[in-house]
């Protein structure tokens, strides 16, 4: 099999998003929708996988220098398959997409992956491709936090006690539109904690939200019509993704957290296969483990899952 190597436009959106619905390792971080809210800070050069005429893969990517990136503007990136691409066909693709990078100057590739699990079904050809193919180094491994919801892990005591705490104060649980009001709480806190931003604004926040109402989601701890804390959930076929989470100093001493946390994984979404809390890693390379924020997820029941990133030369 020889593949046909397409560089992504927007004529191909749709197309491009319907691949990404149907395929076996895609979520919607890879609708067009979604990573072309920031493509002004990208040279996007994301490219597709054809086979006698039929798509069979995408790799969303852009260009930084000499080196194609999938994707330092999303959590996790690499290469979005069709349920039917067999590992013989994806080495085949590896070993064409590199003679393709050859040919218009590429000499360098970070490869983010996408965690295994936000697989459909099992998803890991490209990591064997990396290794037998491109001889592909890791140069990333950022320690995440995920449930298996099935396992029922027990919360620790320090949770259980927060959940009563928050509902012995008053405070409820409900989902919001409201983005405003936990953006203040989240930039707040994050700003004297580690000196930083959210990643989103709060106007992309909004605009996602508008285009994916149903994948994210916002719920907030509230009392009299005040934000003690929140979360916004990226909601995907096989995990529930803590993309944002923050309290208040009052809300955490109330337990708004453990509030939301008891409402989200209990009640709401008791039922999907996995909780991600996401990464607990403060370095690029993943190397500073901020211990403090593991045992509080490890709390609620939460284990370790990595996120790795690997390059390779051409």
């Amino acid at each position: 099999m020889n593949f046909e190597i397409v560089r992504y436009t927007p004529a191909r959106a749709d197309e491009w998003n319907r691949f990404v619905a149907q395929s076996k390792n895609g979520t919607f971080l890879f609708d067009r929708r979604y990573m072309d809210y920031h493509s002004d800070r990208f040279a996007d050069y994301s490219l597709m996988f054809y086979a006698s005429g039929k798509l069979l893969a995408v790799l969303p990517a852009h260009i930084a220098g000499d080196t194609l990136c999938t994707h330092k503007g999303l959590t996790y990136g690499g290469l979005v398959m069709s349920i039917g691409l067999t590992i013989s066909e994806t080495v085949v693709l590896f070993e064409e997409l590199n003679d393709y990078l050859r040919r218009i100057g590429i000499r360098h590739v970070f490869y983010k992956c996408i965690p295994w699990i936000y697989h459909r079904i099992s998803s890991e050809e490209d990591l064997y491709a990396l290794f037998h193919v491109c001889k592909a180094r890791m140069v990333a491994r950022d320690f995440a936090t995920n449930i298996f919801l099935g396992a029922n892990l027990r919360w620790e005591r320090v949770r259980r006690r927060g959940v009563g705490r928050a509902q012995a104060a008053g405070l409820t649980v409900e989902k919001s539109e409201d983005y405003a009001a936990f953006w203040e709480v989240l930039t707040d806190n994050l700003g004297a904690k580690y000196g930083v931003r959210p990643v989103h604004s709060l106007d992309e926040i909004r605009l996602l939200h508008g285009r994916f109402p149903e994948q994210i989601v916002l719920y907030q701890a509230v009392k009299d019509g005040r934000v003690y804390g929140g979360v916004v959930l990226y909601v995907t076929p096989q995990v529930v993704h803590a993309q944002y989470s923050s309290a208040t100093p009052e809300g955490k001493k109330l337990g708004a957290m453990d509030l939301l946390y008891d409402r989200i994984l209990h009640h709401d979404y008791c039922r999907y296969p996995y909780f991600d809390f996401g990464r607990s890693t403060e370095h690029a390379d993943g190397s500073g483990l901020n211990e403090q924020l593991v045992f509080q997820k490890e709390g609620f029941g939460g284990r370790g899952l990595c996120y790795d990133v690997y390059e390779y030369d051409l």
